[in-house]
């Protein structure tokens, strides 16, 4: 059974699609609780990975390793750790809960809606969940085409635009990857003698500083994209605004956290000493679009924009995190990416329903919502607070530890990020005063209804999941040390050689003995 939970996890999603099928699509009930049904069934098999899980080891986990296509050296080959574990139970829970979200709000084509949703979510657990490049590059194609559709089909105005733009970003991305994958496969049959595309195979390939320099390179601008860093991120705010709202909560709750994965998984341990040399730009790349985001954030006239730039803002915190190749640093940056996940997915969630009221997002047609929807405004105050970081919530465990990691890499990175928290502040307050506070002036507000029970449960586990996160961390971190060490591992392999490359080791050894000698004493003295 340990060997076929991950292929089943994987690919229930996959069945629902074919239930689906099956299904007159004037049958549009019936449509929607037959994928929640397969959303729900995915995320409690996902679940008993937890119970199986041994949170010590530091190798892969659940793995299923079968001979593919063999003439090739190509194998299907899944597993975990405990950073995907995470990863993949965050897909299977904002799946399911993007799928309840839907109920009022997909108005037309309904069977290719929810057929893209299941499809995508098979997308996101492969690419988890792979451990062959191969693979892994099939299901990270295979998640845009669903993601696609959901914008071109069921997003807003200038859908069309946004789509294409999301998929030209990713696919320049997409064929550099491939074209590094090439690379690599023909390298390791010339050092070798035989094709493969297993990554543990792969990794740990003695490989010259300039050619892993390259590779990073490739590897990394598709993760970068994908995150996204500044200045590749103008695809997110299009893609946000004018996806559907279960698109939106997907797209930032997941897909985002692909390219972290990427880097966790593929850049990092396989190119070690590129690591080192690629620190220093993707440091300053991440505290730019920390403070970027966040003061592009604080200019938008509409909600779901202004959640799309602090997105970017958030992300630029993940991306410093991991690169502090330190403990506090990349336990934190995993976190906050499950951290985020939850409480930017739960912001769109929340835009979502007030969209769905007055099919309207701006700023300025709102004001004085807390008296007409204080349950409402209630649950959009605890997320605002979670996204803020403020302690308690589960995004001030996550900010605190990246910020501790990089005061330790960098003190001078961690003060410009720290601004990015106050100006987080700013912006997410004043939206809301200018949301929720004061009188109602619209009299098109005057009418609107507080939150029904389908969207209290939406809702619900979200916030418990703050809390429990923001209160009690400790459960998660301890899951995450054994596989965040390993990395930790798998890059100090590169150090030595970037050192004498840039002449640290003989600064570093003149240093010691200077200091020594400074330090002996004359013979005969205490």
């Amino acid at each position: 059974m340990d060997n076929m939970i991950l292929t089943i996890i994987t690919f229930l999603p996959v069945l629902g699609v074919l239930a689906i099928l099956l299904i007159p699509k004037e049958q549009v009930v019936s449509i929607r609780h037959t994928t929640l049904f397969f959303t729900l069934v995915t995320f409690v098999a996902s679940l008993c990975l937890i119970f199986r899980f041994d949170p010590v080891a530091t190798g892969m986990q659940f793995e299923v390793n079968i001979p593919w296509i063999e003439q090739f050296g190509i194998g299907y080959h899944l597993g975990i750790d405990s950073i995907s574990l995470l990863l993949i139970l965050l897909t299977t829970f904002l799946t399911a809960i993007a799928t309840l979200s839907t109920f009022k709000a997909v108005e037309h084509s309904h069977r290719g809606f929810y057929i893209s949703i299941l499809l995508l979510e098979t997308g996101m657990l492969g690419v988890f969940a792979a451990l062959d490049l191969f693979m892994f590059y099939v299901f990270w194609e295979i998640m845009l085409v669903p993601m696609y559709f959901l914008i071109g089909i069921w997003g807003g105005t200038r859908r069309i635009y946004a789509a294409i733009k999301f998929v030209l970003f990713t696919m320049i991305g997409s064929l550099l990857m491939l074209v590094a994958i090439l690379v690599i496969y023909f390298q390791y049959h010339g050092l070798n003698g035989e094709f493969t595309t297993d990554l543990i195979k792969l990794t740990g390939m003695p490989l010259a500083r300039d050619m892993q320099m390259w590779l990073f390179a490739a590897f990394g601008l598709a993760f970068i994209i994908k995150v996204p860093m500044w200045p590749f991120h103008t695809w997110l705010p299009d893609a946000h605004v004018e996806a559907p709202t279960a698109g939106s909560v997907i797209l930032a709750g997941v897909l985002l956290k692909m390219g972290v994965y990427g880097f966790l998984r593929f850049c990092l341990p396989m190119f070690p000493i590129a690591t080192f040399e690629f620190i220093p730009i993707i440091s300053i790349l991440a505290v730019i679009g920390i403070i970027y985001g966040a003061l592009v954030a604080m200019v938008q006239k509409d909600i779901k924009s202004l959640v799309a730039f602090s997105s970017v803002s958030h992300m630029g915190f993940i991306m410093l995190g991991m690169m502090t190749l330190n403990l506090q640093g990349m336990q934190g940056s995993i976190l906050q990416m499950i951290n985020h996940g939850i409480s930017t997915g739960a912001l769109f969630l929340l835009v979502g329903m007030i969209y769905e009221r007055r099919h309207t997002r701006m700023i300025s047609e709102y004001g004085g919502l807390a008296s007409q929807m204080p349950v409402y405004s209630t649950f959009f105050m605890i997320v605002l607070l979670s996204s803020i970081g403020v302690p308690g919530t589960n995004g001030f465990v996550g900010e605190f530890l990246i910020l501790l990691g990089a005061w330790k890499f960098n003190a001078v990175y961690a003060i410009l990020a720290a601004t990015g928290v106050v100006f987080a502040a700013c912006y997410m307050l004043w939206m809301y005063q200018r949301v929720f506070y004061g009188k109602v002036t619209n009299p098109a507000n005057q009418t609107l209804t507080d939150m029904s029970l389908r969207e209290k449960i939406v809702l619900v586990p979200l916030i418990i999941l703050i809390f429990w996160i923001g209160v009690y961390p400790k459960p998660l971190l301890n899951l995450l040390e054994p596989s965040v060490k390993a990395v930790m591992a798998q890059v100090e392999v590169g150090r030595a050689e970037y050192n004498a490359y840039h002449g640290i080791v003989e600064s570093v050894a003149s240093e010691i003995e200077l200091s020594d000698a400074e330090n002996v004493k004359p013979e005969g003295t205490e």
